[in-house]
């Protein structure tokens, strides 16, 4: 007599940990710091008259260039991933992935993306999309990351495209609030980078990488972060005297401001690696909070655009 077995679902372990390995080639984390950065631009320039099915089509556009982006940095940078403790199990580093099939994944991404923007939303769009992603690719992974110390500089100038192309999205040009955009996530980019520079230092110096905070010493990287951060708040203030958002922001931007002021101002002992390490986790951690309220108050605390002049 035959016994009925309930029917197992079926996995295929192998191409499931395949799956993972190429999602993870588009570093999910980064996907979505810059799609809170665009939605921020976009809701801004929107003023609460929102499109969803607009909206949506503009962040996964803006998403899958982002994505394209990290997976061809996983090939470039596949040589010094596998020196570093934080890189080192990347599917690229540990030789999990052909080379060419990635490029061919990114091609795939990229195109998919660029493609969404050119047809969905308008030719500005595209175009910084597009500028941001040859910046990224090009003078920062092939050239700048590896042989200046500005290199987290140039790599500042893609950062900070995603926010921009929100905001173009809707607006179609290039106006004041647009460039205070755009300078404000630029200047985010510099003291982010320094504290992970700081923090991972040993790993940078082993691979090489000349990072402005290793070559100018811990002080001057301090000195660099206070005034970064500085300037950071004046521009991100300067949304609110110039019309673009509310007291709401401004009171918010003072306070993160301030605060991140008083991190940047405290002391430490350039001799203690431990102390130092804390310090820069400290900005870090506090860098990405920061980013991601001022996103948040760009969204809900814009100028509606009945008041705007």
């Amino acid at each position: 007599m035959d016994h009925a077995h309930p029917l197992r679902p079926i996995v295929h372990r192998p191409s499931l940990q395949r799956l993972r390995r190429y999602l993870g080639l588009t570093k999910p984390g980064i996907i979505l710091g810059n799609g809170i950065a665009a939605l921020g631009g976009f809701l801004l320039a929107a003023r609460g008259e929102i499109d969803p099915a607009y909206l949506m089509l503009t962040l996964l556009g803006i998403g899958l260039v982002v994505a394209s982006g990290c997976v061809l940095n996983n090939v470039i940078d596949r040589d010094i991933d596998r020196l570093m403790v934080r890189t080192r199990q990347r599917a690229m580093a540990r030789g999990e992935i052909a080379p060419g099939s990635a490029f061919l994944y990114a091609l795939v991404l990229g195109t998919t993306g660029l493609g969404l923007l050119l047809a969905q939303t308008n030719t500005l769009t595209f175009l910084v999309v597009l500028a941001g992603l040859i910046v990224y690719v090009g003078p920062y992974s092939l050239r700048t990351k590896r042989q200046s110390v500005h290199g987290t500089l140039v790599g500042s100038l893609a950062g900070a495209t995603p926010a921009l192309a929100g905001y173009t999205a809707v607006h179609g040009q290039i106006d004041a609030g647009a460039v205070l955009l755009f300078l404000m996530f630029c200047l985010w980019q510099v003291p982010h980078s320094y504290a992970i520079a700081m923090h991972r230092s040993t790993d940078f110096r082993t691979a090489g990488i000349p990072l402005a905070p290793l070559r100018l010493g811990a002080s001057a990287a301090r000195r660099q972060i206070f005034a970064y951060v500085a300037a950071f708040t004046a521009v991100a203030a300067s949304m609110t005297f110039t019309g673009y958002t509310g007291a709401g922001y401004l009171l918010v931007i003072g306070a993160i401001g301030a605060y991140w002021l008083l991190l940047a101002a405290q002391g430490f002992d350039p001799e203690d690696e431990t102390g130092l390490r804390t310090w820069a986790r400290r900005q870090f951690t506090f860098s990405v909070l920061a980013i991601s309220l001022v996103s948040l108050m760009l969204a809900i605390n814009y100028v509606p655009r009945a008041h705007f002049g």
